[in-house]
């Protein structure tokens, strides 16, 4: 739990040996961001703590306007209560969510909701060479388009693909230097910074603000250039040992397959992800494959990518509707392991092509009734990400928080 994030203090740690005065008001604030307004006595109650004490934080928090009045409350047989709710323009989060091709950022108030508009960057870690330079001088750009004051910025979400040491903090398939990246990015960026594996984050956001909201055992797959997963296991974000866990895209599945840019030959990604996908348009276009792509691409097939793909399907291009269906038949076979693996409740299909919706999930349930046990896949309803795109932004500042309020 850190207070200096909130209230500017130097004082940090755990509920344990934070000031009772910043405690309390930490607990008032958490209560009313994840529970929307309350009044004091609803407060008093679920804090257990007098109202007198209450009062006096309240009288605190509305001074430092981090909260404000919300109106009038239900009496319960006496004076109806004002109630009080978290200050929207009191304090910020920024989200990055850095891809192989592309970095999206995004900027949301104290009620979640985007304080400017996201800004897709078309460079990625595979594509700009020296990232950490891009991502500075962007985060910088885009704090001072958006006009927001950044010392109420509460904290910064990072999110990014590979493997990341939830011990060291190393990440090890891209920034390829022995210092935790958390550290690498607050030197830069001068604000802290929380990373997350990009499919972990996804199923953060999900869990918090999308449709596993509530659920106790969702897989949540992260569908784009590669491909992730995401558990939410009894609750809980699973990370595994040292947080490698998720790699579904590299179960191999054709043993004569092609090779994967892991180094290992025939791995799932090799056959369902958006990469693979436009790959292979490219190849058969080029052929002399009839689809409306030719035009939508204007006749350069290295013009194609995912969003075109989709495109294409949405307007009734059966070579694009084609291509999603070879995709989500090879994911089904993967997921139908999953499945018994894991006996989910819910699988949620997100990333890049989540606009693919039934393009995609039609076959991925056929091949799931082809190759599950039918009681186990039963119990697996499987949609497409209600969030989209802002899933892994959304999951950067779920972390922030769970951050600021010890719950990780």
């Amino acid at each position: 739990m850190n207070a200096q994030l909130l209230f500017g203090s130097a004082e940090t740690g755990t509920k344990a040996n934070l000031s009772k005065k910043n405690l309390l008001k930490i607990l008032i604030l958490e209560e009313l961001y994840r529970s929307g307004c309350k009044s004091i006595p609803e407060l008093s109650k679920s804090i257990r703590m007098s109202t007198p004490t209450i009062t006096r934080a309240i009288d605190e928090l509305m001074a430092d306007q981090l909260i404000l009045e919300e109106g009038i409350g239900s009496s319960s047989g006496g004076r109806r209560p004002n109630l009080y709710g978290i200050n929207p323009v009191s304090r910020y989060v920024m989200g990055i969510d850095v891809n192989r091709f592309y970095v999206r950022i995004g900027l949301f108030d104290f009620h979640n909701q985007p304080a400017a508009k996201i800004k897709v960057l078309n460079e990625g870690l595979e594509t700009q060479e020296n990232i950490l330079s891009f991502l500075q001088k962007s985060v910088i750009d885009y704090l001072q388009e958006s006009g927001i004051d950044d010392n109420k910025l509460i904290g910064i979400g990072i999110a990014m693909p590979g493997l990341i040491d939830i011990h060291t903090g190393i990440t090890y398939s891209y920034l390829h230097e022995e210092k935790p990246a958390t550290i690498m990015f607050e030197n830069m960026l001068n604000h802290p910074v929380f990373v997350e594996h990009d499919t972990r984050a996804m199923a953060l956001g999900e869990q918090a603000f999308g449709l596993a909201k509530g659920k106790s055992n969702v897989l949540c797959l992260n569908i784009g250039s590669g491909i992730g997963l995401g558990m939410i296991l009894n609750g809980k974000l699973y990370v595994g040992n040292s947080g490698f866990s998720g790699e579904f895209g590299h179960i191999q599945v054709d043993p004569e397959g092609e090779l994967c840019y892991c180094g290992k030959i025939g791995c799932l990604e090799t056959l369902a992800s958006g990469t693979t996908m436009i790959k292979k348009a490219r190849r058969e276009l080029e052929a002399g494959a009839t689809s409306l792509l030719h035009t939508l691409a204007d006749n350069n097939p290295e013009n194609i990518n995912s969003d075109l793909i989709l495109e294409a399907a949405h307007r009734g291009d059966q070579f694009a509707i084609g291509l999603l269906a070879s995709i989500g038949e090879q994911l089904g076979k993967g997921i139908a392991v999953l499945i018994h693996i894991f006996n989910p409740e819910l699988i949620i299909v997100g990333g890049e092509l989540t606009r693919a919706e039934n393009y995609l999930i039609d076959p991925i349930q056929q091949n799931l009734n082809k190759y599950t046990i039918s009681k186990i896949r039963r119990d697996a309803q499987i949609v497409t990400s209600e969030l989209g795109n802002n899933a892994g932004l959304m999951g950067t500042v779920a972390l922030v928080m769970n951050k600021v309020f010890n719950q990780e």
